[in-house]
C-alpha cells in the first residue's frame, strides 16, 4: 500500500475516531459557522494529516494533547508554511477552558489572512442574461 493511501485511510479512521476536544471544536467550525469560513477535518497536506484546515485560507487548526512533542510540531509547522500554511495550535485544556477565546483567535487570524483564490467567490462582472445559454 503507497503512503499516500495509507495517510487518507489513516485520516478517515481520525474523522470517525475525534478526541473529546476535537469534537468541542468541530462543533463551532463546522458548516461555515465561523464568519462564513469553511473548514474540513482531518486533511492530508504532504506527509501530515492536519487535525481543522480552512481551505480558502490555508489555515490549520491543531488541538495538542499532552503527549505533543514541541520539537517535532515545530519542524512539521515549518514545513506546513514552506507549502504556504499558517498553523494555529491550542492545548486540549484552552479547547475546554476557553472556548471563546479560541474562537475568537481563530476568526482573527482567519479575517486577517489573504485569501487563497483572490476573487474567486466574488460574483462574475458580467454574468449572462437570463435565459441564455439554456
Amino acid at each position: 500500500m503507497d503512503n499516500s493511501l495509507r495517510l487518507s485511510l489513516f485520516a478517515n479512521e481520525l474523522r470517525n475516531n475525534p478526541t473529546p476536544f476535537e469534537i468541542i471544536l468541530w462543533k463551532y467550525l463546522k458548516g461555515s459557522q465561523l464568519g462564513g469560513y469553511k473548514f474540513r477535518r482531518q486533511s492530508v497536506i504532504g506527509p501530515f494529516i492536519c487535525d481543522f484546515l480552512c481551505p480558502s485560507k490555508v489555515l490549520i487548526v491543531e488541538v495538542d494533547g499532552d503527549t505533543h512533542d514541541a520539537v517535532r510540531d515545530a519542524k512539521r509547522d515549518a514545513a506546513l508554511a514552506e507549502l504556504g500554511y499558517f498553523t494555529m495550535r491550542f492545548t486540549n485544556y484552552e479547547v475546554s477552558q476557553s472556548l471563546e477565546g479560541v474562537l475568537d483567535l481563530i476568526l482573527a487570524k482567519l479575517d486577517s489572512l489573504p485569501d487563497r483564490w483572490p476573487g474567486k467567490l466574488l460574483p462574475h462582472p458580467n454574468p449572462s442574461p437570463e435565459g441564455e445559454g439554456l
